[in-house]
């Protein structure tokens, strides 16, 4: 087992959940899509996250599919989201999943926290739940949660909670956030490893902050890997090109409560999983939406026969 670290750095999909049309777990497709991540370039994957709809399994359902997925990945680091309302339903999970082999856990922020200490609290009793070797990938995605971690609350939990080797920034605008990490850091602060979320849309902006990679979904893991590969050697107009012929699709990604519908289906299209099928509540995409997705293929497909 190979635990996450601050050096940690790439791409580390976010890992869909499929489903049959029923609404059962695909195993088959799971072991499918892992495969597919993997070939596409993608160092580690990220599973049991919010577009990996784990707010919609059983606390059994998780450890099934984190047992397949870390099997599935042969020894290459599998991060799970292990966010839960309380403290006990973190514990629980994290000590199952890191006994099977896991390279650490993430975590986001309740709703139910209001002000810095309780964030600050939050996080070390995190660490104290889980254990004292567990890494940890701190989620700030304000976004979704609605709670604000300031600069200086995070700066905070990066110097008390030891057990924080890596920021999933999902701040929004947030590329300030990065550049001060990286000045503390420079002035002596510990440095942790800092992949970025929110679907892509500011990547190439991100790594040039100073992020070590992404951390997100997209139907085109390839596309993530190498605008973090060419960005990081320091081909940014290369990076950039790349990252501009897929972004009309990542954009419609961005869409509230369709962005997955969207994932899916791409995913299903290129044989990743079997079916587009969300979990209820959730629905696929409608016909006008797969037409425009569709278009938006054909584009993509076009532009970047261009580049090439």
């Amino acid at each position: 087992m190979t635990l996450l670290t601050s050096d940690a750095k790439g791409v580390y999909v976010i890992s869909v959940t499929p489903f049959t049309d029923e609404g059962a777990i695909d195993f088959d497709s799971l072991d499918r899509v892992v495969d597919f991540y993997f070939e596409k370039g993608a160092d580690g994957l990220t599973i049991l996250g919010m577009m990996g709809e784990a707010q919609k399994l059983t606390q059994a359902e998780s450890r099934a599919v984190a047992e397949r997925v870390i099997n599935r990945a042969a020894g290459k680091p599998i991060v799970v989201g292990v966010s839960a309302p309380g403290l006990a339903a973190i514990g629980e999970l994290g000590k199952a999943v890191m006994d099977m082999g896991a390279a650490g856990c993430m975590v986001t922020t309740p709703g139910s926290l209001k002000t810095d200490p309780q964030i600050h609290t939050y996080f070390a009793q995190v660490a104290a739940t889980l254990g004292e070797d567990v890494p940890i990938v701190l989620q700030d995605f304000p976004l979704s949660t609605g709670v604000h971690i300031s600069d200086e609350v995070l700066g905070r939990i990066i110097d008390d909670v030891a057990q924080v080797v890596m920021l999933k920034h999902e701040d929004w605008p947030g590329l300030s956030k990065i550049t001060k990490l990286r000045a503390a850091e420079a002035a002596g602060r510990r440095r942790i490893s800092i992949l970025c979320g929110n679907g892509g849309m500011f990547l190439p902006e991100e790594i040039a902050r100073g992020a070590n990679g992404a951390m997100t979904g997209f139907g085109f893991p390839e596309m993530l890997a190498e605008v973090v590969r060419r960005a990081g050697a320091g081909d940014m107009d290369r990076a950039q090109d790349i990252f501009d012929a897929y972004l009309p699709l990542v954009r419609y990604e961005q869409q509230p409560g369709a962005g997955l519908a969207v994932r899916k289906y791409v995913l299903a299209k290129r044989g990743a999983i079997a079916s587009a099928a969300l979990r209820s509540p959730g629905a696929g995409l409608a016909p006008a939406a797969i037409a425009e997705v569709e278009r938006l293929l054909t584009r993509q497909d076009n532009r970047l026969k261009e580049l090439n």
